[in-house]
């Protein structure tokens, strides 16, 4: 705890050369997080406690089990990080704000220091990131807000389990376990794109191992259904980013650059309950996120996650499998220059 309170205190120091804001920003990220860290509460005693409510018992025994997998069978940190427990009394531990150009899918990035920079800003308070994107909306700015489950201090304090992922199944919660360890396994400066896509890949292949060993083949089933929906909803968002790309890079007039985007995203929309209905026998899992507006924030924020994925994926087989040889390429791919690291990763034929 000390050593992240130092550490935090060093960003705010770095960031006072920026102004106010900059110096606001970073003490209330350190206020909330502190909050936080002083909230925890040991998993190990919890569970041994007759005071703790059942389902929270049962809730963090399953979250137990699978921390210990996470280090006995996929070589991820064995550390302090999810064995304590904090209840946060709302409905997400973060916000974050993304947001690009009215006519570009590329995302703003903001840059912070020890971290690096990524496509967002994330707020402990719900105000606090609703007044940033105000703000950016009257820079003419799209803007999306979206609410955070849980978040990854790359090993620098004891990250714990939080109410806001024990709402969710225990595959759910293995996956936010499984891919914010895989952040303090491997993370690159200022390269989202990769270090989400390796955390996915992590969690995926993760997630598969956990429920086999665990004999649950209904709930592999599932699992794989989903990442089947999953799939082919990214597919649909990447066609209509291709189609904006098209638009943007038009010359049309404003009034009629903003018409055609419309009208791709209302594209999207019809094709995607085509899919539902057709594809899918009704499953409506995705409803809400479609049905709410979209703009080219929430679409860059839905590739920062995916693109990479199944690059990640096939190397991991082409490791056979075997974890650490799989973080040892992943760490030498991540020590290549920014500009060549995607390519390699995609030409990739061996572990070695």
């Amino acid at each position: 705890m000390k050593r992240v309170f130092r550490l935090l205190v060093a960003a705010i120091t770095t960031a006072s050369v920026a102004g106010c804001t900059s110096i606001s920003y970073y003490a209330a990220s350190l206020e909330g997080h502190v909050e936080i860290m002083a909230a925890r509460k040991n998993v190990a005693r919890l569970i041994e406690n007759p005071a703790t409510p059942e389902a929270l018992r049962a809730k963090l025994a399953s979250a137990s089990a699978i921390r210990r997998f996470a280090t006995d069978e996929l070589g991820l940190p064995d550390n302090s990080s999810y064995r304590s427990y904090v209840d946060i009394g709302r409905e997400a531990v973060t916000w974050a704000v993304f947001a690009a150009p009215q006519f570009s899918l590329t995302p703003r990035i903001w840059c912070f220091p020890v971290f690096g920079c990524v496509p967002y800003k994330g707020y402990f308070d719900p105000k606090a990131a609703a007044e940033t994107a105000g703000q950016l909306q009257q820079e003419g700015l799209d803007v999306y807000v979206a609410g955070v489950t849980a978040y990854s201090t790359l090993g620098w304090s004891s990250d714990p389990l939080l109410s806001t992922m024990l709402r969710q199944d225990d595959t759910d919660i293995a996956s936010l376990v499984f891919h914010e360890l895989a952040h303090q396994r491997v993370y690159v400066n200022d390269d989202s794109a990769f270090n989400e896509a390796f955390a996915v890949a992590v969690e995926t292949s993760g997630v598969r191992k956990w429920l086999r060993a665990h004999g649950d083949h209904a709930g592999l089933r599932r699992y794989e259904a989903a990442r089947k929906r999953r799939a082919d909803f990214l597919g649909l968002l990447a066609k209509t980013q291709d189609e904006l790309d098209q638009v943007y890079a038009s010359s049309r007039a404003p009034g009629q650059m903003a018409a055609a985007k419309a009208a791709t995203i209302e594209r999207l929309r019809v094709r995607y309950r085509h899919m539902r209905d057709r594809r899918w026998g009704g499953y409506r899992g995705y409803d809400a996120w479609v049905d709410a507006p979209i703009n080219n924030a929430k679409l860059a924020a839905s590739a920062v996650y995916n693109e990479q994925v199944p690059a990640f994926l096939r190397l991991f087989d082409l490791c056979a499998g075997d974890y650490p040889r799989f973080y040892a390429a992943v760490r030498r791919i991540g020590d290549l220059p920014k500009a060549s690291r995607t390519e390699a990763l995609e030409a990739v034929k061996s572990c070695k």
